[in-house]
């Protein structure tokens, strides 16, 4: 029998990682934020030159010079390396011996006598000269224009490239031979070396100088440092070990503390496989990971080797929530500044400001708290519960110190948990809050229950999405009261995320749970409006809901649900295009105010700044969004931050400020990764970042990412809009039909929901342009129409102004070039007036193209000069480099370009499609089925391209399209 939903999701967290693969401990490569170090690394070497890859011990350096030795090898170059370990260094030439061992004893045959003698004697392939001393004198200096020669012989034939792995380990000898050559040009030689940095300063082993490391390699040279991975990398390296997969909370932990380091995290990673698979529960946020010995020895054996009284600091700060100087005075330590000193010195401990303690290496505090003495670590929290003065600390030590329930020592943790609350963390909030509840005797009254539902409620929060479901199971199983079963299944709900699908069954128990009581049905309705929405795809069944719930929330005198409910009502009228959305939105900012409701995503002040942008009113909007982002810096919820920053990210380009726009989306990203929330909405953030101020291959790959995380969610609500980031690329891509596809399928899902504004989500337009350009030209026409009398209906100043510009591409398309021309120029007015930069510069490109088909080149220019100037101040890098290459190139071709060939101005774009096709062996009818289009637009189009480009056969046009330079 299969399980339900509910069951799976109540079982979701208790799970086993699926089996492990085993295999290497190197981490793997799909580490996705790698790619652009290993490009720029690529692009330096390819001139010649060096590169220094740093960064310590497990972070990749050897992964990342092994990918690039295999690159430049596959493509000819002569590869020579050598990665010497700690034992090499006493061994003379061990290094240049490896290096030289691929090379054979060809290019040494042009050496003089005494030079191959040299050579020879120090790579141990005879017996060296009698009395000669190859590491010294003349005969140094001999030997090192030997081994120049033979490179500059084997660098004659192909670019060479010595490699250099672990350089802190090098001989000197072979050292000193590569100083020499860094000195002196080789021509077609390049030096990829790669150095261990310690994590501090007592890290074991030479402490290696990075300026001789440099020195290795040849002029000009370029350092680029390997930094720790990201939550998302981590988890692909887990996963491509056989290491996973783990709840997404968990994955942050052990990314935490492994500090990013891959190696660190696969070996937390095993211990934690081998706990489990000895019966152990994965540890929630509250409990330490398991530590494996291999990570644990060398940071007890540096603990060992610290003066008595610094190893009872270091213990006494490890078991501090905030540890401080002046705690530690105050816990007993005399000589705390003294003793933190020495801490320093060895690289345990780190002063931050304020005489704040942190752990330069976050494992310090876990192997303490798991392998010092017992007796030792009850005397640190004795003494730090008794010095200090905050009750979130205070109570922390408590709980340490208290076996079995004690209403004092849960009261106090209850306190903590509301003074952490009232700080802006919720994570901490939450687990002070677990515990008080554990701690509270069980005694028939309802507090223990209230308060782990309190904690759960904390951790929502924080985005700690599987310790707030586990708590509401655990109330489920226990409570009897409806309020309480109630509350705990809103938890249940809310900790799905984006994937409501998954808690469709809930809502039936929960409304029976909640009988007539219009206090705990309203949050329900809420709740199913969400579903409705999301799962259901009908906004008006949402909208029902969203009322309902409203007028329950006014009975019962529940103003946070009442505020939070009108919102949902306000913004689904919006989308509707009804025209009580306005009034709806007033009702729920007035008085009285509900400071969770104003301050969350879903709330009206969020909402208020979307209204903000249908009336294009981007200033106020950014206002709004402004202040509700930075109040939620300082205390609000990962999952509100994260939708706030998405929010902020979409804004700054609209407003032409591309480089922000990628700042305020990847930081969304990151909080959706560190949280383990549903990644859709950051990944289509991104998208829209990407392709405005980044490169539209890694737009492309967040959209795709985007369309993933919210199929795999089953969110209605996002993959439309995922589709259309996903469709925007094709089409400014030239990829017509592709782009028309995914926009129709945009524009069928938005229309089935009931979407009656176009401002609300903007596809219309790059609809209507994409069935233009891929030659269904009445369809087109239709599309805009539609929205226009929607637009015109609402009084949407810049949607219509986009429109304009559509329908100018549908005139091109139909080969009224002359009212293309006038209706760009229109639309690039009308967009300036809108204040949209990006959308007006597109309609220059569009315009700049039209000019140079109509003959006119100046205007042209003119028209891709405006352009070039917008999209510069804008920081939209991707599109200065498209419309620089095209003004150039002076011809045709898609903006900006993932892929084909320039064509001649005389073909449409849909005749180029057909052209590329046709060159690629591609039927009629495949080409119909891959554009969207009929066979007989096919056979038009192609008939109309023989007579342009005056081929007769397809054969003929394969030989043309053949003979065209890539772009």
């Amino acid at each position: 029998m299969t399980r339900s939903r509910t069951d799976r999701l109540r079982t979701a967290d208790s799970r086993t990682p699926g089996s492990r693969t085993p295999g290497s401990r190197t981490p793997g490569s799909r580490t996705a934020g790698r790619d652009a170090l290993r490009n720029a690394a690529r692009a330096h070497l390819e001139g010649g030159g060096g590169v220094l890859l740093t960064g310590p011990e497990g972070i990749g350096r050897s992964t990342t010079v092994n990918q690039l030795a295999d690159e430049f090898a596959a493509r000819g170059h002569r590869v020579l390396r050598c990665a010497p370990a700690s034992s090499d260094r006493d061994s003379p030439f061990l290094g240049l011996i490896d290096l030289l061992a691929a090379a054979g004893d060809a290019p040494l045959a042009g050496l003089a006598a005494q030079e191959r003698a040299l050579l020879e004697g120090a790579l141990l392939r005879r017996t060296p000269p009698a009395g000669a001393d190859p590491t010294t004198g003349r005969d140094a200096l001999v030997l090192r224009i030997a081994v120049r020669k033979v490179l500059a012989a084997l660098a004659g034939t192909c670019p060479l490239l010595l490699v250099v792995d672990d350089a802190q380990w090098l001989d000197e000898p072979t050292a000193r031979v590569l100083l020499f050559l860094a000195r002196r040009s080789v021509p077609g030689y390049a030096v990829l070396a790669a150095l261990r940095t310690p994590l501090a300063p007592s890290d074991e082993g030479p402490q290696p100088d990075r300026a001789t490391a440099l020195e290795l390699c040849p002029q000009p040279v370029r350092t680029l440092p390997l930094e720790p991975l990201t939550v998302r990398e981590i988890a692909d390296v887990l996963d491509a070990h056989g290491e996973g997969p783990w709840p997404p909370q968990l994955t942050a932990r052990l990314h935490e503390a492994g500090a990013g380091n891959p190696r660190t995290a696969l070996e937390l990673s095993a211990a934690l496989h081998a706990a489990v698979s000895s019966g152990v529960p994965l540890p929630d946020s509250s409990e330490p990971l398991p530590v494996p010995e291999s990570l644990s020895r060398p940071l007890l054996e540096r603990v060992g080797a610290l003066p008595a009284r610094a190893q009872q600091v270091l213990l006494t700060a490890s078991a501090a929530v905030r540890p401080t100087v002046e705690l530690l005075r105050r816990a007993g330590c005399r000589y705390a500044d003294a003793d933190v000193d020495t801490c320093v010195r060895h690289g345990l401990l780190r002063v931050r400001d304020h005489g704040t303690l942190n752990f330069p290496d976050p494992l310090t505090p876990l192997v303490l708290a798991a392998r010092a003495p017992y007796a030792l670590r009850m005397d640190a929290h004795r003494a730090l519960a008794g010095a200090a003065d905050d009750p979130v600390e205070r109570a922390h030590h408590l709980a340490r110190l208290t076996a079995g329930p004690d209403p004092a020592v849960a009261d106090r943790l209850a306190e903590a948990a509301a003074a952490a609350r009232r700080r802006g963390a919720p994570g901490t909030a939450a687990r002070f809050g677990r515990l008080a509840a554990q701690y509270t005797p069980a005694d028939g009254t309802p507090t223990g229950i209230g308060r782990r539902l309190t904690a759960a409620e904390d951790g929502l929060d924080a985005g700690d999405f599987g310790f707030a479901r586990q708590l509401a199971y655990e109330v489920l199983r226990e409570a009897v009261r409806p309020a309480d079963r109630v509350r705990a299944w809103n938890v249940v709900v809310d900790s799905s995320g984006q994937a409501m699908s998954e808690v469709a069954d809930v809502f039936p128990e929960a409304v029976r749970d909640a009988g007539r009581d219009p206090g705990l049905l309203a949050p329900l309705h809420y709740r199913m409006s969400w579903h409705a929405w999301m799962v259901g795809g009908s906004a008006r069944r949402a909208r029902d809901h969203a009322a309902r719930a409203a007028g329950l929330a006014a009975r019962a005198g529940d103003r946070r649900t009442e505020v939070l409910a009108l919102t949902q009502q306000a913004a689904l009228e919006l989308f509707l295009g009804l025209p009580e959305a306005e009034s709806t939105l007033t009702a729920a900012l007035a008085a009285p105010h509900d400071a969770y409701a104003m301050s969350h995503h879903n709330g009206p002040i969020y909402l208020k700044h979307r209204f903000h942008l249908v009336h294009d009113q981007l200033e106020e909007a950014r206002a709004e969004l402004r202040t509700l982002v930075y109040t939620l810096r300082q205390r609000g919820s990962a999952d509100c931050l994260s939708q706030c920053l998405i929010g902020l990210a979409q804004l700054e380009i609209q407003r032409g400020r591309c480089r922000q726009g990628l700042s305020m989306a990847r930081q969304s990203l990151r909080i959706a990764e560190r949280a383990g929330l549903s990644q859709g909405p950051a990944w289509y953030a991104v998208a829209l970042a990407e392709t405005a101020g980044g490169s539209l291959s890694q737009g492309l790959a967040a959209a795709e990412a985007a369309r993933r995380h919210s199929e795999d969610d089953d969110d209605r609500l996002f993959l439309p809009r995922a589709l259309h980031a996903e469709g925007r690329i094709r089409l400014f891509s030239g990829q017509y039909g592709q782009a028309a596809q995914l926009l129709r399928r945009t524009a069928e899902m938005e229309s089935a929901q009931g979407q009656g504004d176009p401002a609300t989500r903007r596809w219309h337009a790059d609809l209507v342009e994409a069935l233009a350009r891929s030659g269904a030209v009445d369809e087109a026409e239709s599309v805009g129409d539609r929205a226009r009398a929607q637009a015109a209906r609402l009084g949407r100043t810049g949607t219509l102004a986009a429109l304009d510009r559509a329908a100018a591409t549908v005139a091109e398309e139909s080969g009224r070039l002359g009212a293309a021309a006038a209706g760009y120029e229109d639309a690039a007015g009308r967009l300036r007036a809108a204040g949209y930069p990006l959308e007006e510069a597109r309609a220059h490109v569009a315009l700049g193209r039209v000019r140079r088909r109509l003959g006119d080149e100046g205007a042209s220019r003119a028209a891709f000069a405006q352009a070039l100037r917008i999209f510069t101040a804008a920081g939209a890098r991707a599109w200065v480099a498209g419309v620089r290459a095209e003004r150039d190139r002076g011809e045709e071709a898609p903006f900006p370009h993932l892929d084909g060939n320039a064509w001649p101005e005389r073909l449409s774009s849909t005749e180029r499609s057909v052209v590329t096709r046709v060159a690629q062996g591609a039927t009629n009818r495949g080409i119909a089925a891959g554009l969207t289009l009929s066979v007989k637009t096919v056979e038009a189009a192609l008939t109309r391209a023989y007579r342009k480009l005056g081929a007769k056969s397809r054969v003929e046009i394969t030989r043309i399209v053949m003979a065209r330079p890539a772009t």
